[in-house]
């Protein structure tokens, strides 16, 4: 049997570079169509075949997914890069996690060093403009969590349905003076939520007043208390547990009971049970998005981009002691 030629042999007999003929397998984009379908004629005829491994060996690209996360420490991502790190396992790919805390320049220079050593990126919360996330598509493997931008793949971990249900229910219990207490600016997660609350309290004649704590810390939030406060509020609505506790703590330390005078409701149910009471919340998949994001990426060749689609995972409402009835 004849043996098939190397790499350097095929690019010696063709007249092309090494390069040219690993790009025609792997990034046939870069190459006029015309040279792909030659290099690869001849690849067909020879008996070559592209050795992945080795090129992984070398170069470090292949078999490995970046994935950038706005915040590590905030309680919802662990368990999806927990997730990630698992499937990717599975599939014989590494995960590399980086930490953009919440900067878009950060996030910008993370994503060009994550692409040099990665076959994929998946991008949390992302916070770059959506021009940018057009052209970043158009040039790499790309997969988002939690930015809903149009033509791009993308998985949602949604509040939408459970925080609507969450809404209906304290207008059941009689609240009509709410305050939804949001979180980053530019996150796709704290503009759902907070549009469900504001669109489900829509035409019942009850009260919205809605604040950010830009840096979605706890110690900010009990900073924001008199904000927080000013409404008189019956029912606060945060944009997460951590935000959500804060707030429990603020009401805690002005002698304000939970739920006795004021209903609490949080969003993704990460510490909700090591709060006193124990926290009504919005348990999110962000698990499940984790492990989904890894299986869409891998799937396919690494050459090429991925189909836009829109995956939205809902979460459910775990009601628990901090919400109860007006009065």
């Amino acid at each position: 049997m004849k043996k098939a030629p190397t790499i350097v042999e095929l690019a010696q007999e063709l007249g092309v570079s090494p390069s040219t003929v690993s790009r025609a397998f792997t990034a046939p984009r870069l190459l006029k169509p015309e040279t792909v379908d030659r290099v690869r004629a001849a690849a067909a005829e020879r008996g070559y075949v592209p050795n992945v491994h080795a090129r992984a060996l070398s170069t470090g690209v292949p078999r490995t997914i970046g994935l950038i996360v706005p915040d590590i420490a905030n309680p919802f991502f662990p368990p999806m890069i927990r997730a990630a790190q698992r499937t990717a396992e599975e599939t014989g790919h590494t995960v590399l996690v980086a930490d953009t805390d919440g900067d878009v320049d950060r996030e910008k220079r993370t994503i060009e060093r994550l692409s040099a050593q990665s076959e994929s990126l998946i991008i949390a919360s992302s916070r770059l403009p959506g021009d940018q996330l057009a052209e970043l598509t158009a040039r790499r493997r790309v997969l988002f969590l939690n930015r809903d931008e149009p033509e791009t793949a993308r998985i949602l971990v949604s509040s939408r349905d459970p925080l609507a249900r969450a809404t209906v229910r304290l207008l059941e219990l009689g609240h009509t003076r709410f305050v939804y207490v949001g979180g980053p600016e530019g996150s796709w997660s704290d503009a759902e939520r907070h549009g469900t609350v504001a669109e489900t309290l829509a035409g019942t004649g009850a009260q919205l007043t809605s604040l950010r704590i830009p840096s979605g810390t706890y110690d900010d939030t009990l900073t924001a208390g008199d904000l927080i406060l000013s409404g008189a509020p019956t029912a606060v609505i945060a944009f997460d547990d951590v935000i959500a506790h804060g707030v429990m703590d603020v009401l805690l330390h002005r002698g304000i009971s939970v739920p006795g005078q004021v209903s609490v409701v949080g969003c993704d149910d990460t510490i909700a049970l090591t709060t006193q009471p124990p926290l009504t919340s919005i348990a999110l998949k962000a698990a499940e998005a984790g492990e989904l994001a890894v299986r869409t990426v891998v799937v396919g060749q690494v050459s090429e981009m991925l189909t836009p689609q829109r995956i939205a995972l809902q979460g459910e409402l775990r009601e628990r002691a901090t919400v109860g009835r007006v009065g």
